[in-house]
């Protein structure tokens, strides 16, 4: 281990689950950086998201929290600046910190802590996407639909590839420029990409290497409406409102176009990580990758995420620290709220100070050192948005689930027993004492009346705010790349026009020593 503080570079990948990956045994998606990583690194089998839907899961990434706890209820709700993130934390430990993509901020702070940020953001940074709790059955336009499945194939280009080709080049852009500037300051590189999230659209050169044949069906099929749990069908009832007829030729299009997004993502995965190799800093930058939340991809009939089944709220959380730590597969219970706490805990050696406000999580690093010992082994979810007017909480303590809400008979699952989530023991007797155990925790835990309450409270005034900003002149908050275009290339002022090339170059070679000759020698010499 190198007595300087490791670089830290955090990829995450937007709706990538845990269950289409190979390394968490799907036999058909092609995914060779990730496995590779997988391989060489930490694996955390248990990692899940603490609300699935961007943006809230990406605030808990940022500040360890529970979205109840900051605001961030929704896809529209403001991150507020004075909570401090792991950003702002590395930042005093020294670090030089840098976002290249998707991290899908709301309100006008875009950098929470970052002191580089090279690429606007994929989703807008506005009260555009607020919900609406009082009034159930209003549809916004912004709603998913089964448009996303039914237009599902092979594409070109794409929105989501011409946003992920600029953050990989630009993330390789900024290692390069860091690597041949005058900060000698870590490092912390955030690349975010919106593979694969929908619509499924598969590039196309990503698409040709499966065979449509081979494409797996949903392993459990449509389930009837009035055979949903009620959070469930309140979900589906929200995006698959009769406008399109979804057969099962869309259903395999749409697994297709997922699989070749996450082989897509895998490819920019390992663009991102080959300028570590080329600049000789592999071996002092711990890499983790990570996913927001995860995807159904047609389970029960059930698409994209927005619900407490495991494909949508198991994500991948892999760890590589070459020379720190080795190959390990963990298998306790972990969440996107550990991460503020582990990142802290890598940048500072193990000896992070107390964090100067609460935070839900706890430091990953002995898990992956293989030391579980007082590790609690529960995570925590809460979902606040679009398609249910009631909150609505998940416990995962060891291997039993529990996903309760106001009104609807609460749920039990055995992920172990039964890991497609189709027997729900909530009413089983011989689960009868820790279902007893996980309800009462869950009503201590949460005040869902007053959780509710204080939602709604946010939503007419966001609702308000945004209409009265787009009246006459429009300032946008989404994040405008700061770019000199004066002094990058050549130019003939700010340095010597040779010197300015050369010290873009990757290795860097001094200019060799000219030889003095006489221009009659030269001549002579030509001859």
């Amino acid at each position: 281990m190198s007595d300087t503080k490791p670089n830290i570079l955090f990829v995450m990948a937007d709706q990538l689950a845990a269950r289409y990956l190979p390394f968490h045994g799907h036999p058909l998606v092609k995914t060779p950086a990730l496995s590779r990583l997988a391989a060489e690194g930490i694996v955390f089998e248990n990692c899940y998201s603490t609300s699935p839907l961007c943006s809230p899961a990406r605030a808990t990434v940022m500040n360890g929290l529970l979205p109840s706890r900051t605001g961030v209820y929704d896809n529209a709700a403001e991150f507020p600046s004075a909570i401090p993130t792991w950003a702002h934390y590395l930042r005093r430990e020294g670090y030089r910190t840098c976002l290249s993509g998707k991290m899908h901020f709301v309100g006008p702070d875009q950098l929470h802590g970052f002191e580089d940020r090279v690429t606007t953001d994929m989703y807008p940074g506005d009260f555009g996407w607020t919900p609406t709790w009082d009034e159930p059955k209003k549809v916004h336009w912004w709603f998913h639909n089964m448009l996303s499945v039914t237009e599902a194939g092979p594409y070109d280009r794409s929105l989501e590839m011409e946003h992920d080709d600029e953050v990989a080049y630009t993330s390789m852009r900024w290692l390069h420029d860091h690597a041949r500037g005058n900060d000698d300051r870590p490092f912390m590189l955030c690349v975010s990409f919106m593979q694969p999230h929908d619509p499924y659209l598969g590039p196309r050169r990503d698409w040709e290497s499966y065979r449509d044949d081979d494409i797996d069906m949903p392993t459990v099929p449509f389930i009837p409406p009035d055979k949903r749990d009620p959070f469930s069908r309140r979900m589906w009832e929200m995006y698959d409102r009769g406008e399109y007829e979804v057969s099962e030729g869309h259903i395999r299009t749409a697994r297709h176009g997922y699989y070749s997004m996450v082989s897509y993502a895998d490819e920019l995965l390992g663009r991102v990580l080959a300028p570590l190799e080329r600049l000789g800093i592999a071996d002092n930058t711990v890499v983790m990758v990570v996913a927001d939340h995860g995807e159904m991809l047609g389970e029960r009939g059930l698409w994209f995420k927005m619900v407490f089944l495991e494909r949508s709220v198991r994500v991948p959380l892999i760890m590589s620290w070459p020379g720190v730590l080795g190959r390990r597969r963990v298998t306790q219970n972990a969440s996107l709220i550990d991460i503020l706490p582990t990142l802290t805990d890598i940048a500072t050696g193990g000896s992070s100070p107390e964090p100067v406000a609460p935070i839900d999580g706890a430091s990953m690093l002995p898990l992956a050192r293989g030391d579980a010992k007082g590790w609690s082994d529960v995570v925590y979810g809460e979902y606040l948005a679009e398609g249910t007017t009631e909150p609505v909480f998940m416990i995962k303590r060891g291997t039993l689930k529990l996903i309760v809400a106001k009104g609807d008979p609460p749920q039990l699952y055995d992920t172990a027993a039964d890991p497609h989530e189709q027997r729900n023991l909530a009413g089983d007797a011989s689960h009868k004492k820790p279902m007893a155990a996980m309800l009462a925790e869950a009503a201590q835990r949460w005040d869902s009346d007053a959780i509710r309450a204080q939602v709604i409270a946010t939503q007419k005034p966001r609702l308000m705010v945004q209409d009265a900003l787009l009246i006459g002149r429009i300032n946008p908050w989404d994040w405008e790349p700061r770019v000199d275009a004066s002094k990058v290339y050549n130019r003939n002022y700010g340095g010597e026009l040779y010197d300015t090339d050369r010290r873009a170059r990757v290795p860097y070679r001094p200019e060799p020593p000219k030889t003095k000759r006489t221009r009659r020698n030269w001549s002579r010499d030509i001859k």
